[in-house]
């Protein structure tokens, strides 16, 4: 009888451990709330689901995760049209996401029946092995996902030039040289990504055009942060504004509002820029300092976050426009350093 009642015990302690685990995972998820709530999503013409050149500020982007555009037959995942549940650390598909299923189902189903990955949880120390067998395991397919990511990066000759650029943390990468299929935007070889199959014709941006984007991240975030739908339907296209109203309505019906300060943009270059047809496209890398706090809309009382501490996201910004039209975002893409 005492064997079975610390059995029992040690089971109800391990559920409770895998539980706050969960809870940590979520509770860091929320933390960086802002617009996007730290996915990529969106599109980018032709080049959604490649990854954007490497930059200084950012050298890798996260792969998209949702998008309207139709997926190219280039043997990657179906695309995820709106509306669906982008992924998750639990909601991955493919060999990585059934390899974790598999290993934490086989864990915990082991943990109800009495047995671990390797043994029993008849103790104390069954317990901490089975989580520390958890915490290996992911290290692992963290360190396998890393590797596989990198040997898909877009190679680029060159590396940062410190002579060039313009005032302001937006680099204006070699305005004035005239781009050629070969080099792409800035006319840095190889630099940009153009080339190695990407589609579309290099663009030449023009120095107002680093402008309006360091303006329209600001602007963006702040009228996220006001609910001010508005703003964002002149600033966003009308994929974007659906993802970024499904967040604002989540937020509605918790009873929670996001506020978004003192957005400053404190690094930033270009990544691609090019035309499809009537229609130009450009990436750029950005890192970027704001206050992000939640809060509840009855009592104004903080629920997540610092409303006086700064903190920074790396990102890539896509904007598109109308051939004479205005440059509105597109996608956003978390990036890697």
């Amino acid at each position: 009888m005492t064997t079975l009642r610390f059995r029992s015990a040690a089971v109800r302690a391990a559920l409770a451990a895998l539980f706050i685990a969960a809870g940590v995972l979520v509770a860091t998820d929320f933390a960086e709330a802002r617009a996007g709530r730290s996915m990529s999503f969106g599109s980018r013409g032709t080049r959604t689901w490649s990854t954007p050149a490497p930059t200084p500020t950012a050298p890798t982007a996260t792969p998209m995760q949702r998008s309207a555009t139709p997926q190219s037959q280039m043997g990657q995942t179906a695309a995820r049209a709106p509306g669906t549940q982008p992924g998750g650390f639990f909601n991955r598909g493919g060999f990585m996401g059934g390899l974790m299923g598999g290993l934490l189902g086989a864990g915990i189903f082991g943990l109800l029946m009495g047995s671990g990955f390797f043994s029993g949880l008849g103790s104390l120390s069954g317990i901490l092995g089975l989580l520390l067998q958890v915490g290996l395991i992911f290290l692992v397919v963290r360190f396998v996902m890393g590797w596989l990511r990198s040997r898909n990066q877009p190679s680029y000759a060159g590396g940062p030039n410190p002579g060039v650029g313009g005032p302001g943390p937006m680099q204006r990468s070699a305005l004035d040289d005239t781009p050629s299929p070969a080099t792409g935007a800035g006319g840095a070889p190889g630099r940009f990504g153009f080339g190695g199959g990407l589609r579309g014709k290099p663009l030449q941006l023009a120095a107002g055009d680093f402008d309006t984007f360091e303006r329209t991240l600001t602007e963006v975030q702040e009228s996220y942060g006001r609910n001010d739908r508005a703003t964002l339907a002149r600033l966003t296209t009308p994929e974007m504004l659906g993802y970024l109203g499904e967040e604002l309505d989540e937020l509605a019906r918790d009873g929670l509002e996001n506020r978004l300060t003192d957005v400053k943009l404190l690094q930033g270059d270009l990544s691609e820029a090019w035309s499809e047809e009537n229609r130009d496209y450009a990436t750029v890398a950005m890192r970027y300092e704001l206050k992000d706090a939640i809060f509840e809309r009855a009592t104004g009382r903080l629920v997540q976050g610092d409303a006086d501490r700064p903190v920074q996201a790396i990102e890539f910004w896509t904007f598109t426009r109308e051939r004479g039209g205005d440059w509105k975002l597109s996608a956003i893409q978390q990036g890697r350093v």
